[in-house]
């Protein structure tokens, strides 16, 4: 018999659009556990989702999903995969079909799929009952419990109030969001003195208010690690994003002491991608978030450590040993370290972007803002597929998104299969040969002048949300004088840097730098940054993993 779950009422959700079979699976869920868990059932993904969510604000507990696999419009896979963000501890089961079984295989490395049932499943007593049974007795014995949320209180149209949440999602860390304007937010500002003229207010999960705070101070207090532990490492992996992380895993997972710094939050523009299709080993894609945190828990389970909100504004050579220095005049050394910085969006030079830069107009794909554009329009200057991924994303929420594209079409920058997918969605328009003239609004952005590139004409559009994606700008300027760059920035390594046959001037070995070694030795290079890479997931990570092995050979000769 079912044990009894936490005071709260811990939910068994069922999902299957199907009203027959959705009352009967919830009928036989509530005979056996009704007594000790708290039954919930949905008739489509999209409302489990919602359901979900409002769970999760209220702090309540879900330990066990069952999702039918054959629903429209979001399949109980898609489901499963969304609602792993909401409630990462519950544990996952697909109904399906004996001719699906093949889907429901699939699902386990898709979703980390816990079991898969075949409809029918009567009698319950033997084979559905079992197979819950289990499920709660796993999840009881896992770590479940809540973590206290942080509370965040608000304006709409803050930049800080955007970027404090924006750091917080990125960074996995639960918050409740509370706006300045309603009752709970201006309750929570009066608790901590505040009028509200200072914003946001993060309240920490021991109480602790902090009003406007910095990175590196918001991050010390939602318990993210910025202070390394040790003086020395075998190996410092600069920049979080693919690179990084695939060079944190590897070479932590090898025996090497890494440390992983990160000035922001782990995943770079990769983490901030709604869906990413063409990454090996996902043939239904994997959200940027969802790859991130994979990585971010395989390399601290090796072992690597992750620093975060720490800005590195300095490399030193000191001998044997590399020594990185950061912005409060503290410093790290190694024996080896990898440059895996990545790319920033370049900013939009037309008049008004910048005053209004969190104020409607976004660099990047702010997931957290999704949301508020319900049943608005919204433009996405850019052609490449960051700017294709986040127009299909915010096409679920937006009532109109319009791709603005300078170029002529899409075929230059923007892979295939994403092209295609966006011309069978209705509400993505795509607007070529056209650029944003000017932006306008009154602490906010209201409109915006476009421009046609072939006739010069002009027009005015009503608008609140733009998310820019206008190609990248390596973020290596603190390197000046330490580490050869190309004109763009891109930092130069390898063959890059004996291209006349000779060896870059102060190389002192007898052999030339190794394929992704820069003119320092002991100090390499992966992927964005590097001069000339691809400028996609997969190679991002294979390079943070041929690095390593680099280091390797380097410790070896050194």
């Amino acid at each position: 018999m079912a044990q009894p779950a936490d005071a709260a009422r811990t939910v068994i959700m069922t999902v299957d659009d199907d009203p027959g079979v959705s009352r009967a699976v919830a009928r036989d869920l509530r005979r056996r556990y009704g007594a000790s868990y708290r039954i919930v059932r949905a008739e489509s993904g999209e409302s489990a989702l919602e359901a979900l969510r409002e769970l999760k604000l209220r702090g309540d507990l879900v330990a066990v999903i069952l999702a039918d696999y054959r629903m429209p419009r979001m399949n109980g896979i898609e489901f499963l995969e969304r609602a792993m963000d909401v409630h990462p501890a519950a544990r996952r089961v697909l109904l399906t079909a004996y001719a699906d079984t093949g889907a429901a295989i699939d699902a386990i490395n898709v979703v980390d799929l816990d079991h898969y049932l075949l409809k029918p499943w009567d009698p319950p007593e033997e084979k559905l009952y079992p197979v819950v049974d289990d499920l709660l007795e796993a999840w009881r014995h896992s770590d479940h419990r809540p973590v206290p949320s942080t509370k965040v209180v608000g304006h709409r149209w803050s930049a800080r109030s955007s970027d404090v949440r924006e750091f917080l999602a990125r960074n996995q860390v639960p918050y409740r969001w509370y706006s300045c304007d309603e009752p709970e937010g201006r309750r929570l500002l009066a608790a901590a003195d505040e009028d509200g003229m200072r914003l946001p207010l993060v309240v920490t999960p021991d109480g602790t208010p902090l009003v406007d705070p910095d990175p590196a101070d918001l991050a010390a207090h939602v318990g993210l690690a910025t202070t390394p532990a040790a003086d020395f490492y075998d190996l410092v992996v600069i920049g979080g994003g693919p690179a990084g992380l695939g060079a944190a895993v590897y070479g932590a997972s090898e025996g090497l002491r890494t440390v992983l710094v990160e000035r922001s939050a782990t995943g770079g523009q990769a983490g901030q991608s709604s869906r990413i299709e063409n990454y090996l080993g996902f043939p239904d894609g994997v959200s940027g978030a969802q790859l991130t945190e994979r990585a971010r828990r395989q390399a601290t389970r090796f072992g690597a450590e992750i620093l975060t909100a720490r800005e590195v504004t300095g490399l030193d050579v000191g001998g044997a040993a590399r020594v990185v220095r950061f912005s409060d005049g503290s410093q790290v050394a190694a024996h080896s370290v990898i440059l895996a910085t990545g790319v920033s969006y370049r900013r939009l030079a037309a008049p008004g972007c910048d005053e209004l830069g969190g104020c409607g107009v976004y660099y990047g794909s702010s997931l957290t803002e999704a949301p508020a554009c319900q049943d608005q329009d919204v433009y996405i200057v850019g052609g490449a597929n960051s700017a294709g991924q986040a127009a299909m994303y915010l096409s679920r929420f937006a009532k109109q998104v319009t791709l603005l594209v300078r170029g002529p079409d899409l075929s230059a920058s923007m892979s295939y299969y994403l092209i295609e997918q966006i011309g069978r969605v209705p509400n993505i328009a795509v607007r070529c040969g056209t650029v944003v003239e000017e932006a306008h609004g009154d602490g906010h952005l209201e409109r915006l002048t476009l421009r046609d590139t072939d006739s010069g004409r002009t027009d005015v559009v009503d608008a609140q949300w733009l998310f820019v994606f206008i190609g990248a700008a390596p973020l290596t300027d603190w390197l000046d004088g330490t580490v050869l760059r190309d004109g763009r920035g891109f930092i130069l390594a390898g063959p890059d840097l004996t291209a006349d046959g000779r060896p870059p001037a102060g190389w002192e070995l007898d052999r030339p730098p190794y394929h992704l070694e820069t003119n320092v030795p002991g100090v390499f290079v992966a992927g964005d940054a590097r001069a000339e890479s691809a400028k996609r997931v997969a190679s991002a990570v294979g390079e943070g993993a041929m690095a390593v092995m680099l280091v390797h050979r380097y410790l070896e000769q050194s």
